[in-house]
């Protein structure tokens, strides 16, 4: 059957997307880029916040009207809303235009899913999902970067955060397994193995041998060591980004200096009430110690404006360390609230216009933050990954110190690249989130 599937939500439902792509190609089923041309749609879903929740059941209504102006005879929603709700009896008479509900553990059971003329839900607990067939090829959805999983689930229990009962408690992943799936990526063309997890460095924690991220991180930078390709990783946890990994980090020149370390805030009274176990000092301790072993090394972090406590004071003691610590690349959220977060039964909740406010304020700040580091870049050479090619005459790709689909980009003036080739690119102008140049 002819299969679209539209993947929400983070890296790690990307993975899932790419391994239930995999298993239905190797099925015989023939995928497509046109919903209007599916047999069988699937969204795979993000329920992590509410606005989230909100955009999946929009688009799986959108998608429900192929089954009337399309080939679509199959509807099937995976992933996180589907788990999130999964004992809520109200779910698929919410979604009656939905014929297959499967959980965030279900992936391998995708094909049951698409060849039953069945209503089915198909739910399983994460903690016992096992990490991917490392016989079956995933179909990736990106043609020159991709997300390679070093663990499941999480262990931490921050009070915002439903992760890991949509996901289960951390395991994390073989070392070998994560080295053979990126090598094999690679030589199918990848160009960027990008290591990604709800804690990339809470890896090896749950272990008895005492694995770290560190070795994970040396034993792929050996293993690519003659190949032409980047390492990066997400998603790191101030607790343990240690002073190993980030000398892991600067000893191999094929991993990126770029570190995403979603610090969510930098009072500490409002870290604590997140459940968060650093303070403001910590925070600092650790931005000075990666720029004092790299002083090259990117910095991007994401926030939550409008936590219940955060005071007029909470905000200011945030918005002087992100002017302190000046970040390259950061992202902001609002507050988002559900009665099953522990979070929700917290006082002094912040009226939205209020978070609204701060989340402006935070941004306005970082943009100007973001173009003096930029117009820094101006004069100097950078390697770039070439990507697309929008009109002629421009390129657009990425440095190392631009993560993809959440950081800015550069942009090539040039003819004749190929797409998918790294170049060295001047860089000759800046903008807030971009810059752009011509080949060196």
């Amino acid at each position: 059957m002819m299969i679209f599937l539209e993947t929400l939500g983070c890296s790690r439902n990307q993975v899932d997307s790419e391994i239930m792509l995999g298993k239905l190609a190797a099925r015989g089923h023939t995928l497509t880029p046109d919903p209007a041309l599916a047999e069988v749609i699937i969204v795979n879903t993000c329920g992590f916040i509410s606005t989230a929740s909100d955009e999946a059941v929009d688009v799986i209504l959108e998608m429900a009207e192929y089954k009337k102006t399309g080939a679509c005879k199959r509807l099937i929603a995976t992933g996180c809303l589907a788990q999130r709700y999964k004992d809520d009896p109200d779910l698929t008479a919410t979604l009656p235009e939905v014929d297959a509900f499967l959980g965030t553990a279900a992936c391998e059971r995708i094909v049951e899913a698409v060849e039953s003329r069945e209503a089915l839900t198909l739910f399983t607990d994460p903690n016992q999902r096992a990490f991917q067939d490392m016989s079956e090829q995933r179909e990736l959805l990106s043609d020159h970067f991709a997300y390679v999983k070093v663990s499941e689930g999480c262990n931490r229990l921050c009070t915002y955060c439903i992760i890991p009962k949509l996901r289960g408690a951390q395991r994390s992943r073989p070392v070998a397994d994560i080295l053979r799936e990126s090598e094999g990526l690679v030589d199918q063309g990848v160009k960027e193995i990008i290591l990604t997890a709800e804690n990339t460095t809470d890896y090896g924690r749950d272990l008895k041998d005492g694995t770290g991220f560190d070795q994970v991180l040396a034993g792929l930078a050996k293993a690519l060591d003659n190949k032409e390709a980047w390492v990066r990783f997400l998603y790191t946890h101030p607790e343990t980004l240690t002073e190993q990994v980030i000398r892991t980090v600067k000893d191999h020149k094929n991993i990126a200096s770029y570190y995403d370390v979603p610090i969510q805030h930098a009072s500490s009274h409002i870290l604590k009430k997140m459940g968060r176990p650093y303070t403001v000092e910590d925070l600092y301790t650790l931005f000075e110690t990666i720029k004092w072993i790299d002083p090259e090394a990117a910095l991007r972090t994401t926030l939550i404006v409008g936590f219940p406590g955060e005071t007029e004071a909470d905000f200011k003691i945030l918005m002087k360390f992100i002017r302190d610590i000046r970040f390259d690349h950061l992202g902001v959220f609002i507050y988002s609230d559900s009665e099953d977060l522990k979070s929700h039964r917290l006082k002094d909740h912040v009226p939205a216009e209020i978070a609204e406010i701060r989340h402006d304020r935070i941004m306005e700040a970082q943009a100007k933050i973001s173009l003096v580091i930029n117009e820094g870049h101006v004069g100097k050479i950078f390697e770039v990954l070439v990507e697309e090619n929008p009109e002629p005459g421009v390129y657009i790709g990425r440095t190392r110190f631009q993560a993809p689909e959440v950081d800015g980009v550069t942009f090539i003036y040039a003819d004749g690249l190929e797409i998918g080739t790294f170049v060295k690119v001047r860089i000759t102008d800046a903008f807030e989130y971009d810059i752009a140049g011509e080949l060196a």
